[in-house]
């Protein structure tokens, strides 16, 4: 099996998601702090991380960056201890829900680090030492008050404001609600075995529950099971497959979908879906600014330019479905908000 090479940050949720999801998957990979001495992979076209070097035989090196794409890639050219359930509806439901983690989840967890005074002094003392360990103090403080300033003067960016404030906090103590209820039934969203949405909630869920001083607190009294999962859910290289496996591949029946994912689903479909669709019009019409009704309150910021294509990677999943399982998926969403995203 060939290696990759993960580059990323501590501090990244979604470096944290795929490194989970290699070593779940037992892929073998060599770990490289960005912007450190061991930072050799070519630079990618844009300058995000995660970064996964794919190593072809001839010596040379691909970069890919994206979470998502990323995941579809190793499925592709990786086999065993897949996270793509095989029945077609609810790997689509799994699709979606990562992607609800992955544009909406992630709000609170860069809300929280910067708004709050104890979360902002952590990650300025701490972020740059993944660069170099053994920067000067004098280099460190300057590191610290370049990244405040920066980080905090973008929360606008991704909605990140005063009038925001109770839309992102209520969704984060929502999920955390709906998750310890699912987690005291069953050890993941969509069975006995991980998928997608999984790594994608522990990605963002882990700055939020093990970092920053705010959200964490909050996650301790409010969802205990929650923060014990983010611990496991970083390495499930151990995680028994076969003991699980009851003939359904350790995957919940899609025609008998647990109430608990189905509130989830509303969640996503009273949060993120009216977001995905104001933001996507937004850009469309040339707006500078998104305005929806999310959970019964006015949410604005300013439109953002990448997610419309995750909006249409999911138009492109769906419109994929054989026709039975777009029937199913359809009986899913219904009524749950979420079935805007493919009308």
């Amino acid at each position: 099996m060939r290696p990759v090479t993960l580059k990323g940050a501590f501090s990244s949720p979604y470096t944290l998601k795929m490194r989970a999801v290699l070593r779940y998957r037992r892929i073998p990979y060599r770990w490289v702090l960005r912007g450190s001495e061991w930072d050799d992979l070519p630079e990618a076209k844009v300058p995000v991380i995660p970064v996964i070097g794919f190593h072809n035989d001839d010596g040379s090196v691909e970069v890919m960056t994206d979470s998502s794409p990323q995941i579809t890639r190793l499925e592709s050219e990786y086999e065993g201890r897949s996270l793509v359930p095989s029945d077609a509806a609810l790997a689509f439901i799994d699709f979606l829900l990562e992607d609800y983690a992955d544009e909406w989840v992630t709000k609170a967890m860069y809300h929280y680090r910067w708004t709050y005074e104890p979360d902002i002094e952590k990650s300025g003392r701490l972020l740059p030492l993944d660069r170099d360990l053994h920067a000067s103090d004098e280099n460190l403080r300057r590191s610290h008050d370049f990244i405040i300033d920066r980080q905090v003067g973008r929360r606008a960016l991704v909605g990140s404001t005063e009038a925001n404030l109770p839309i992102i906090e209520g969704s984060y103590e929502r999920l955390l609600d709906l998750l310890q209820r699912l987690l005291s039934e069953r050890p993941f969203l969509l069975g006995a075995r991980p998928g997608r949405a999984d790594f994608a909630l522990f990605g963002q869920l882990v700055p939020m529950t093990w970092w920053d001083p705010t959200p964490m607190a909050i996650a301790v009294e409010r969802a205990p099971r929650v923060v014990n999962w983010i611990q496991r859910v970083d390495d499930l290289s151990w995680w028994p497959l076969d003991e699980h496996d009851d003939g359904d591949g350790g995957w919940v029946d899609v025609a008998a979908l647990p109430e608990i994912v189905h509130e989830i689903l509303c969640e996503a479909g009273s949060t993120y879906a009216p977001f995905m669709i104001a933001n996507a019009a937004a850009l469309e019409a040339g707006a500078d600014e998104v305005a929806c009704e999310i959970s019964g309150l006015e949410y604005r910021q300013a439109p953002f330019r990448y997610q419309p294509k995750c909006l249409q990677w999911l138009r492109q999943e769906y419109g994929a479905l054989d026709d039975a399982s777009r029937a199913v998926v359809d009986s899913i969403l219904s009524g749950t908000g979420c079935d805007r995203l493919v009308a």
